[in-house]
Parts: C-alpha cells; structure tokens; sequence
C-alpha cells in the first residue's frame, strides 16, 4: 500500500478488505499497475483491484464505494479499444474474470446462462459439441470475455448476417449504481414486459450497472459454408464490389475488406501468397444448406467478379478455407509490428458510400503525409482507420489529431457512425456531440442519473468531459 495514502483511504480499503475474501483484493503496486490500463495503452490510477465471486459481493462493494464516494470501474479482460477500463480518476477496478461459470444450457429455448468473465472462446468451445454458437465474434474472442462484449455491445466478422452482442441477449442479472440488484429481459426468446433494460445496458460501457449475469442467445452451427478470396486492383474495385453483394438477396456470413496498405503489411510479415498488385482483398463467407451454399457461392462470385478484380478463389476443403483465412487473421498482427503505437479507429458509413470512403481516405492519406491502412466488417460498413503514426515524428502527430477530426466528421455528413464495436469510452467522448443532439445527449445523461445518483460507475467515460 503506498506511503503516501491517507488515513481515510487506509480505513476505507480496511473496510473493503471485509467485504470479500482475503484473496479477492490486492493493493501491491505490480497489480495496480497490471489493472491500470487497456489496449489503449492509456493509463489511470487504481487504489485497488476487487475480484468478487457473487452478484451479492459485487452489490456490497458497490454500496461501500457509494459510502466513500469512490469510483469503480468494472473490468473484463481489459481488451477494450477505447479506454473504457482505464480510471480517470483514483479508483477502485471490481474485475469480473473470476466469475467464470456457465450455469445452465437450454438446447430447446436456444439460450445458455453465464457469468461475465467466460471467456467467448471458451464458450464456443462449450457450444460447440451441441451444435450451437454465440454470434458476437471479436477478433480477440481468444481472449475477450463475454461481460466485455456485452459492456462494448461487441461485433466482429459475423455482423454482418447476424447482428451484434445486443441482438443476443435475451436478459440480464446487473448491480446499478446504487448497488439494488436488477433484472433485466427474460429467459425467453419473446418478451414486451415493460421497458426493454436488457438492451439498454448492452453497449452502456459499465457507466449504468455491473452486468453479474447474463442469458445469451444461441444459434445453431451451419451445414456448411463456402469461404471466397477476392483480391481487386484496387481499393474502389473492392468496395464496389461490397456494395453489389451487398445490394443483392444475398446475405453473407462474412464480408471482410483489406485495403493495399494492409495487403502489404500481411505479405510482409506473414506472406500468404497474395498477388503482385493486389490492391484491395475481400473475404466473403455463405453459409446454410449444402445446396443453397452452393448456388450462393456461386452468385457471390458472379458479383464480386467485378472490373478490376485480379483472382478469385474457393476453398475447396475446410483446411483450404483456413488458409485463405489466415491472410485476415495474420493482418492485425503484422500492423501491430509494423507500428506498435497506431492509432486505430472504428467508424461506419452506409454499405453504399463504402466506395467513396476508402477513396477519400486514400486522399487523406496522400495530402496528410501520414500512412493509413484500412480494413473491416464491409458488409454492415464498419472500417477499422489505422492511423500508421511514429510518436517521434512530431510534425506526423501534429496532423493526425485534425485528420481524426475531419474523419469524425466525414463519417457523420455521410450518414455514418462514431463507432460500430468499440464504443466511446474516452478516446472518442469528444467528439460525441457531432452524432448526438443535444436534447438526446441529456436524456441519455438522465437515465445515467437513474442509474448511479452518485456518478460512481466508470466516471469520465462516453460523455463529453
């Protein structure tokens, strides 16, 4: 515990260390650093990290931080892209990976019950042999937990055909500010009882309730699937090609866009075997019965046959589908080695203006002087920007702050989206205000006063300081 703490923090933490067992608290400084900070790699002040193991310890160590005014902020696997586990202020972090169970699977109700530290892949794992799976597919689904997705109202590749975390999930066990126990929606697939809570929370950031337990959603696994590489000239050929899949009765399980810049960065440090010239790639995923899937691999490739387009190739085998997987899935990877201090973004703009998107942020990239490299979830319009900026350079970093403006920006007058998976937290609380007006901005503000009176659930994130 540091020296330089007060009496009161001394007394306070005391009191806390009564409420839970012994080895649910830490105070030494490797753990307080260790919790201090996200994928961001921003960072905050913790007085102390919590593991409770029940609805009931989460309840009891909301209302000691009510009595002594001091901040909790909830934490999964500390994943997140915005910093929406990161303190603002000193604060206690109340981390929920150690509620790890799956308490009950209804194969008839299509639902499963689990606590918000399960991991997502663990859970698939858990589906898998029933023949079933939780949509919402992160690309850190290795690691993320399902309390996380549901605090960022996660996405990931699947989006596209079916929805994000808040499309599955049936209902929730949650501790509001005040620490009352609610629940929220029901365990089964249809209910109009009262005002829909469950979805509320989803996507709340951890800044209305600590989500203790939650009923998902489940779906049952495919047939089969058809797995399709596209590789274009260029980026304007690929989102083309996007926009008449997507205008089509087709609905894909995947539609993944990598531009050139990240076609490059894949061959560079992970070389797949992608074409000289590739310019723009598409990852495209149908699946259903053995006899649609067929007939709609192969409309998919009649549309994406479009000008411009370099190859086409079609997994033969589930060995080959993992191959041509592996030059998206190797993609985030060999950006971060390319530049460990990136800076990345998560917009959306309708399917349809995707080509004048990617064409305007190559521009940007040109009359900035700042690399870019562009790739995402093209069937819904989500685009993860990644800003290949050197923190040394200080005339680079002196342009990429109003080139995120003017980004956040075009986004808006094109009918798009601050964010599609990643949520607000701080990085982009500032520019909250250019999608939400200002008598929206304050009923939100309002139910968060419902909420947590005191203001002490994840202060300082998603709202304009």
């Amino acid at each position: 515990m540091p020296q330089s703490w007060n009496l009161v923090v001394k007394l306070a933490l005391a009191e806390l260390a009564a409420l839970i067992n012994p080895t649910a608290l830490a105070t030494d400084a490797a753990t307080l650093e260790a919790y201090g900070f996200d994928a961001t790699r921003t960072r905050g002040e913790v007085l102390a990290v919590v593991w409770p193991a029940t609805t009931a310890e989460v309840a009891a160590l909301v209302q000691w931080a009510r009595r002594y005014h001091t901040p909790i902020i909830p934490r999964g696997r500390g994943t997140g892209m915005t910093g929406g586990s990161v303190p603002m202020t000193p604060s206690v972090v109340l981390s929920l990976e150690r509620m790890t169970a799956i308490h009950s699977l209804d194969l008839s109700n299509r639902s499963v019950r689990v606590e918000p530290g399960v991991v997502n892949g663990d859970l698939q794992q858990f589906l898998a042999p029933h023949g079933f799976f939780w949509p919402p597919d992160p690309s850190s689904s290795l690691y993320c937990s399902i309390g996380g997705n549901i605090a960022e109202g996660s996405g990931g590749p699947k989006a596209v055909k079916y929805g994000v975390t808040k499309d599955w999930v049936l209902g929730l066990t949650a501790v509001t500010g005040s620490g009352e126990v609610i629940h929220t929606g029901a365990g089964t697939s249809k209910s109009v009882t009262g005002y829909d809570l469950t979805r509320l929370l989803v996507g709340s950031e951890g800044t209305l309730a600590i989500v203790t337990e939650a009923i998902l959603k489940i779906a049952p696994q495919p047939q089969t699937k058809a797995t399709i590489r596209a590789i274009y000239r260029g980026v304007k050929e690929a989102a083309e090609a996007v926009a008449a899949i997507m205008s089509s009765h087709i609905t894909p399980s995947a539609l993944e866009f990598i531009d050139a810049a990240s076609c490059r960065a894949i061959e560079t440090f992970n070389p797949v075997g992608l074409p000289d010239g590739a310019g723009g790639m598409l990852m495209i995923e149908v699946e259903g019965s053995v006899e649609g899937v067929a007939t709609e691999a192969a409309e998919v490739e009649r549309l994406a046959a479009v000008e411009g387009v370099i190859s086409l190739r079609r997994a033969q085998n589930a060995a080959e589908a993992a191959s041509l997987w592996k030059s998206r899935k190797a993609l985030s990877p060999a950006l971060l080695r390319i530049n460990p201090q990136k800076i990345n973004e998560d917009i959306v703009v309708p399917v349809g203006r995707l080509p004048e998107l990617v064409q305007w942020l190559e521009g940007q990239s040109k009359e900035q002087n700042i690399p870019i490299a562009n790739f995402g979830h093209a069937g819904n319009g989500n685009i993860h920007v990644n800003l290949m900026v050197d923190p040394a350079d200080t005339a680079m970093m002196a342009r990429a702050e109003p080139l995120l403006d003017t980004l956040f920006h075009k986004v808006i007058e094109m009918g798009g989206s601050l964010s599609g998976e990643h949520g607000i937290g701080t990085m982009k609380s500032a520019w909250l205000g250019l999608e939400v007006d200002p008598a929206t901005l304050a009923t939100m503000q309002g139910v968060r006063k419902v909420f947590d009176p005191d203001g002490i659930l994840n202060p300082g994130k998603i709202f304009p300081a």
